[in-house]
């Protein structure tokens, strides 16, 4: 899962005590549609990542496909529970911040693995495929831009993009790396940052998706 994109929630009231929980997303066809999109891209590169890292031996590129397939997962979700009430928001955040920890653990296991064998990855392969994930990442950016200043959901869906294609960058300069020296550690250390990232982010979504379902169960039963 994108390291960074944590999703907060919009759920700010007016003046008259009102919850806005759906916001201007759900009532937005043309953003539907670019989630739509989005899905598909980080669906595909996942597909093509996972097959180039295995291939190439390159865990920054398992990292990086690794991210494409939590982002893909962030934008069912997005889509899913775009109308739905807050509750359901936050329970997809907890799923989503789990997981996020789960694959975490997997890279830095990948790189504990790495270090042992010292084999170095394949560098041009890492480049190819990082340069193709950052023209998708963009691409996917470029649909987002005109959404960044929305709400704090479509917000965090630009933000998810957005660092997303610093991801690739920080892949190709592995791959750089790793051809210039001839050694893994370029590809290692990318791919820890990554984990890092994964684990230190899955951490902030559940915390914050525990606080709206707590917040919540106290709205309902104050209500009462």
């Amino acid at each position: 899962m994108s390291a960074n994109c944590q999703h907060p929630h919009n759920h700010h009231k007016d003046g008259h005590g009102h919850s806005h929980d759906h916001g201007p997303a759900s009532a937005d066809p043309r953003y539907r549609r670019i989630l739509w999109v989005a899905l598909v891209v980080n669906a595909a590169m996942f597909a093509l990542e996972i097959g180039a890292g295995l291939q190439s031996g390159s865990a920054s590129l398992l990292a990086d496909a690794i991210d494409f397939l939590g982002d893909a997962a962030n934008y069912a979700l997005s889509l899913w529970v775009l109308s739905m009430a807050l509750a359901w928001r936050a329970r997809a955040a907890l799923v989503k911040g789990v997981s996020m920890l789960a694959f975490g653990m997997a890279v830095v296991g990948r790189v504990a693995w790495g270090i042992w064998q010292g084999v170095p990855p394949e560098p041009l392969t890492m480049g190819g495929v990082g340069l193709l994930a950052l023209a998708a990442n963009l691409g996917v950016a470029v649909l987002l831009y005109a959404y960044r200043d929305g709400d704090a959901n479509m917000r965090s869906v630009w933000l998810c993009t957005r660092n997303d294609v610093l991801g690739n960058l920080a892949v190709m300069v592995a791959a750089l790396g790793v051809f210039g020296t001839g050694t893994a550690w370029p590809d290692l250390a990318v791919a820890a940052v990554m984990a890092w990232l994964a684990i230190s982010g899955g951490w902030s979504v559940i915390r914050q998706a525990r606080q709206e379902l707590a917040t919540g169960a106290n709205a309902s039963s104050g209500a009462h």
